[in-house]
C-alpha cells in the first residue's frame, strides 16, 4: 500500500493555526499510472466517468487524476472537514475545487475578477490570459508564478490553479490543462448555495490514516 505522513503545520503567515495538513506519498499501488491518454481528452467531465483508462482519485465531488509519483496534502479544518487537496509535483502545487453555481451558468466570470484583485491586493503582478476554457488568471510574486483556470459546467463551476517557481511556469500551466481535462465533477442533485465548495470526501485509506494520527 501507499506510504503515508503526516505533520501538523507550524502556523506558516498566511494559515491560522487550527489548520492541520497531512501528507500522502503516491509510493506504492494506492494510485496505478494512468494507462489512457490524457492529453486526449476533452473534459472537465459531468458526473459520469468516461471509459478512458485513466486512474482518478474518488474525492466524491471531485475525481481527479492524480500525476505518477505525485504527493498529496490534505488540509484540514477544526470540525475535521476536509478544506483542500494539494497535489505536489517538481512543477508546482496544484488545486482543483468545485463550487456550486446556478442554472444560468457565468459564476467564473466574476469570481475570476475578484481573485484578481485579491491577488493585486497581496502584491502580486496580475494579468489575464485567452485560455483552453476562457478567461485564465497569470500571476507572479516575487520567484513564484501562479496560473489559475475557471471552467463553467451544467450548475457548477471548477477552479484549478498551480502555484510554483518561474522557470516551471510553462510545463505547471501545462500539466494544468491535462488535469482538468481529465477531471470529473460530481454534483449530485443536492442544493447547495450558489458559490459554496462541493465537499471533499477523503477516500477511506486516508481518512483512516488521518484519523489514526490524531487529525
Amino acid at each position: 500500500m501507499a506510504l503515508f505522513g503526516r505533520r501538523r503545520n507550524k502556523r506558516p503567515a498566511e494559515q491560522p493555526d487550527e489548520q492541520d495538513y497531512s501528507d500522502y506519498s503516491d509510493e506504492g499501488d494506492e494510485f496505478e499510472p494512468n494507462q489512457g491518454d490524457l492529453e486526449e481528452l476533452a473534459g472537465p467531465f459531468d458526473g459520469d466517468v468516461p471509459d478512458d483508462g485513466i486512474a482518478r482519485l474518488d474525492l466524491g465531488s471531485l475525481l481527479l487524476p492524480v500525476p505518477e509519483g505525485a504527493q498529496l496534502q490534505v488540509k484540514m479544518a477544526q470540525q475535521g472537514v476536509v478544506e483542500a487537496i494539494f497535489v505536489i509535483t517538481p512543477s508546482g502545487q496544484f488545486t482543483v475545487q468545485a463550487y456550486a453555481a446556478p442554472r444560468s451558468g457565468g459564476l467564473w466570470e466574476g469570481a475570476c475578477g475578484q481573485l484578481a484583485e485579491q491577488l493585486k491586493a497581496d502584491g502580486a503582478n496580475v494579468r489575464s490570459t485567452s485560455g483552453e476554457w476562457g478567461q485564465e488568471l497569470m500571476a507572479s510574486i516575487g520567484d513564484m508564478a501562479m496560473r489559475v483556470i475557471g471552467v463553467d459546467g451544467p450548475r457548477w463551476m471548477l477552479r484549478a490553479h498551480v502555484a510554483g517557481p518561474q522557470d516551471q511556469a510553462a510545463q505547471a500551466a501545462h500539466s494544468l490543462r491535462t488535469m482538468v481535462r481529465g477531471t470529473v465533477v460530481v454534483r449530485g442533485s443536492q442544493p447547495w448555495p450558489v458559490s459554496e465548495p462541493l465537499p471533499i470526501q477523503l477516500p477511506p485509506e486516508i481518512a483512516q490514516h488521518i484519523e489514526a494520527q490524531g487529525g
